[in-house]
């Protein structure tokens, strides 16, 4: 069985969506949830399915990264998913699970990647390309933001009218079915 962390700033709701896809499947079990805000929506949404909950700040991050990497394999992780973790992770950590860390990006990479792209920021910025077509990434994560080996990805149009809100709940749809599906190609 594949012991798995989830990586995550926000509501959570990737994050729920993973831990409800995989509850009864025998190949992988989300143990833990990270998060780096102590006010993150993901923690309700974790402590609602008994999963346990680590606050881990950017500074802790970024300056305690062995003593991370030490907890992580402690609790045996094999593989860490971040669902809305806006933190780079730190490369130390990236080399201690090789092609073990995967992202969500709300983009068809490599087009709106890097720092700062990151949720609305990247639905405005397709917007205002005047793109036809946007979509989600998921990928490996390796030293640089957004670079690493392509997964999945899944497109959706644009309508001529879409705004920013309309796109981020079309890209959401396409992060709930298919991050559950890209995860379970690594089973």
């Amino acid at each position: 069985m594949i012991n798995a962390a989830i990586f995550a700033s926000g509501e959570g709701s990737n994050a729920e969506n993973l831990i409800n896809y995989f509850k009864n499947d025998s190949r992988i079990k989300i143990k833990l949830v990270i998060t780096n805000k102590d006010d993150a929506g993901v923690i309700a949404r974790a402590e609602k399915h008994k999963k346990t909950v680590q606050i881990i700040s950017k500074e802790a991050l970024h300056s305690y990264t062995d003593q991370i990497i030490d907890f992580l394999k402690t609790e045996k992780i094999d593989l860490i998913i971040l669902a809305g973790f806006l933190l780079k992770i730190p490369e130390k950590l990236v080399k201690a699970f090789p092609e073990k860390i995967v992202n969500i990006h709300p983009s068809l990479l490599p087009l709106y990647g890097g720092s700062g792209m990151y949720g609305m920021n990247v639905h405005k910025a397709v917007i205002n390309n005047k793109e036809k077509q946007s979509g989600i990434t998921v990928h490996f994560v390796n030293e640089e933001y957004d670079k690493g080996k392509i997964i999945l990805q899944e497109k959706v149009n644009l309508s001529e009218d879409e705004t920013p809100q309309s796109l981020a709940t079309k890209i959401h749809e396409l992060e709930y079915k298919y991050y559950p599906l890209a995860v379970e190609r690594l089973l």
